[in-house]
């Protein structure tokens, strides 16, 4: 898992968005309890930020230089996809 969260030089903050009690975000916060100790510890000058909301979907933002930004849903996804977009967003440069 540890060679999988090694941000780009590109990526300036990478933002979580989900509920903190629905089933829908579920396996985001599964996701988080688990790799966040590993991106963390791989990009410490990286902001990662999680911020909780009733009744928000869960999504991820990943924000670029020059001011691109991606986000993607990671509503119905399973702990091993939400795993896949979030290593796709934090590989690409832009």
């Amino acid at each position: 898992m540890s060679g999988k969260y090694v941000f780009t030089k590109g990526l300036k903050e990478l933002r979580f968005l989900f509920c903190q009690s629905s089933e829908q975000s579920a396996a985001t916060r599964s996701f988080l309890n688990r790799a966040y100790p590993t991106m963390k510890k791989h990009n410490p000058h990286t902001p990662i930020m999680i911020r909780e909301a009733v009744g928000t979907l869960p999504r991820v933002f990943a924000r670029y230089d020059l001011g691109k930004e991606k986000q993607e849903a990671l509503s119905g996804l399973s702990d091993q996809q939400i795993e896949e977009k979030i290593t796709s967003l934090v590989k690409e440069s832009s």
